[in-house]
């Protein structure tokens, strides 16, 4: 018996669900079940909610909307395609949906549309196409779930680059197993055949990146759908297959053998127009929509894109900080005067940053220690009290190399190249001889004779850091020294092991590569789905506020890999194309500045304001009570972080927020 169960109006978009046979539990039992996952997404969209059920098939649908397009009832979900076959759970936005609409109705396919919504759109291509073909015709950010009246199975699948996310797993044994998906693990954890178990492999993960990577989770039997894939799951086919529609790495290695071959001109203007093209479909909605400006490349160049193309002035948002070093909103002040937007600028006191760190547990739904997850929950909070609908500057780094270490990388590869590996390994041996301790004291008495210029802060990490990477033999040494926190989880996570989270086929391929291309794919494939997107979904889902992500339009990244090198990392200069087109709309003395990371200073405060709530987690007694680290290693780190010695602020704040989230899913 299939069953609309409700769709009541209730005060963004999250899905969930479970499949399971139903033999130990009644309806009542499985409905309110249902109910509790639906309920803990409720942030995700407060707008409506509905509830769908095949109780002889075992399969239970639930959603929140936040609606975006098509205010009216006929957007809510779960929805039936009009031939009865497919229901759908949809979180995100396909930016093309009228065009595949045209597509529909040019062969004779389309359905009697009840209205404009892009999930009724999706869904009539399912029934037209098949669930792979539609989705490779689309453009843009998803995860959905979608049932199969006829086949009795159920398809997951998420977006290529990771912009929306997607849990799943079985959880019990035997024929009472249950499998649950979501958007959220608490979704998952609401449901009473949730296991949780803690997976100190993943802590691994955590300690050492800051973020777990796809396909794990926090959670023994919980994965994360990989981007890019679809999933296939049925009560008589248990074991999940997955498959991949779109890859980043494939991307990559085509672009290389079907370069650009136009010239920088040619190249900056086809940039423009792909970037422009974008944005426009990015700013389509039927609810107020702003942006994101930091003053930096990535996120002018989309507002200046925005405002180039609306007859209104884009709404923007910036906060800044007193703190020296921690201040964007100057910079995004400037660029939003030039372009003539109407800005919102906020500056937050240290209190009120520190105020977010309880709720990141909640926020985050697992382990994550980007601190950079403070101020964009901020920014995101003040940016959902004006629009609906926020753009970002995100994945600008990743395509047009941009990060600092690509630029390391490429001048160290020269300079390493002449060195022969002995003599770098007698340096780094002669940089070590002295403790990082007593080089620090050396660069802080030098620091009161040498004028500000000269002066040595933290000299002995960065000499121990420089010791790390002469040692280094490889590229992908250094790739993996660079982004780790923890280089040795081993030594402080119990029973812990490190899984690999790439395919043995990507990793191939990636040899291929050279240096900084090899970093801009890891990145793409790992820092930005799991680390930079993981971060803005939840701080802006956290506030029922979307985001949206123009850089991330598959075409965009497709031509960038297209462009040589020499077009984004030019004679030291990184995302050169990307500033050329900014150029044309933004004087470039207003975004030229050293890059800055959107950080609070997490290594004063934990010298001071947040000292005892550390001390609290970082309790050796309570450390060892609880089990999963060593203790030795990190209360040396920690006593030598609270004097002054060294600075291991990113390396604590990672047990730090392993701690707090403990605490709280115990």
């Amino acid at each position: 018996m299939a069953r609309k169960l409700e769709t009541e109006t209730l005060v963004m978009c999250g899905l969930t669900g479970f499949l399971a046979a139903g033999e130990n539990s009644s309806y009542a039992e499985m409905e309110q079940s249902l109910l509790s996952m639906r309920t803990s997404l409720l942030h995700r969209g407060p707008d409506d909610a509905g509830l769908w059920a095949d109780t002889n098939s075992g399969i239970w649908m639930g959603h929140q909307r936040l609606a975006i397009v098509d205010l009216t009832r006929t957007g809510l979900q779960p929805m039936k395609s009009a031939s009865g076959r497919y229901i759908i759970v949809f979180n995100g936005e396909i930016y093309n949906h009228m065009m595949l609409r045209q597509m529909l109705e040019n062969s004779g396919k389309n359905p009697n549309w009840h209205g404009h919504s892009d999930t009724e759109s999706l869904i009539a291509g399912f029934d037209a196409w098949g669930i792979r073909e539609t989705i490779e015709k689309t453009i843009g950010m998803f995860a959905f779930a979608v049932w199969d009246r006829r086949t009795s199975s159920l398809t997951l699948g998420r977006d290529r680059i990771g912009e929306k996310p997607l849990y799943y797993g079985w959880q019990g044994q035997g024929k009472s197993a249950v499998f649950l998906f979501g958007s959220e693990l608490k979704a998952l954890r609401a449901h009473p055949a949730f296991e949780g178990k803690i997976s100190r492999n993943a802590i691994s993960l955590q300690m050492r990146y800051k973020y777990i990577p796809a396909p794990y989770s926090i959670y023994e039997g919980i994965k994360k759908l990989l981007p890019g894939s679809l999933l296939t799951v049925s009560l008589q086919q248990r074991e999940p297959e997955v498959s991949t529609f779109w890859s980043s790495v494939e991307v990559a290695i085509g672009g290389m053998e079907n370069r650009f071959l136009g010239d920088y001109k040619q190249a900056i203007d086809e940039m423009e127009l792909l970037l422009k093209d974008a944005i426009c479909n990015q700013m389509t909605a039927e609810v107020p929509l702003g942006a994101f400006l930091s003053g930096g490349i990535d996120s002018s160049t989309v507002v200046a894109l925005m405002q180039a193309q609306s007859s209104r002035p884009i709404k923007t948002f910036t906060i800044g900080f007193n703190e020296e070093g921690y201040d964007e909103a100057v910079n995004s002040k400037a660029v939003a005067r030039h372009l003539g937007t109407e800005h919102t600028e906020l500056y937050v006191e240290a209190e009120q940053a520190r105020s977010v760190i309880p709720l990141l547990s909640s926020l985050y739904d697992e382990p994550f220690s980007d601190s950079s997850q403070i101020p964009t929950f901020l920014v995101s909070k003040l940016a959902q009290q004006h629009v609906k609908i926020s753009l970002s500057g995100d994945g600008g780094d990743e395509l047009f190399c941009g990060y600092n270490r690509y630029l390391l990388t490429r001048k160290l590869g020269q300079m390493l190249a002449n060195i022969p590996m002995p003599l770098r390994k007698f340096a780094g041996l002669g940089l070590t001889s002295v403790s990082a301790e007593k080089w620090n004291m050396l660069g802080n008495a030098l620091a009161r004779i040498f004028p500000q210029s000269l002066k040595f802060p933290q000299l002995g990490d960065k000499l121990q850091k420089l010791a790390e990477v002469l040692a280094n033999q490889s590229y992908n040494d250094l790739y993996l020294m660079l982004v780790s926190d923890w280089k040795n989880p081993a030594s402080i996570v119990i029973g812990g092991e490190e899984l690999p989270f790439l395919s043995t086929s990507d990793l191939k391929t990636l040899k291929s590569l050279v240096d900084v291309e090899r970093m801009m794919v890891m990145d793409t494939l790992t820092y930005l789905p799991n680390d930079i997107l993981t971060k803005i979904d939840r701080a802006a889902m956290g506030v029922s506020l979307e985001t949206r992500v123009p850089f991330l339009d598959h075409r965009v990244v497709e031509f960038a890999w297209r462009l040589p090198l020499s077009m984004k990392l030019n004679r030291g200069q990184t995302k050169w194309i990307l500033r050329q087109v900014l150029n044309r709309h933004v004087p470039s003395n207003l975004t030229e500045r050293p890059k800055m990371g959107f950080g609070v200073p997490i290594d004063s405060w934990l010298r001071g304001p947040l000292r005892e709530w550390a001390d609290d987690l970082l309790d050796e007694t309570r450390l060892k009570h609880e089990g999963f680290f060593y203790t030795t290693l990190i209360r040396q780190k920690w006593s030598e972080h609270l004097s002054g010695l060294r600075n291991w602020q990113y390396q604590l704040w990672n047990i730090l927020m392993f701690q707090s989230w403990l605490g709280e899913n115990k």
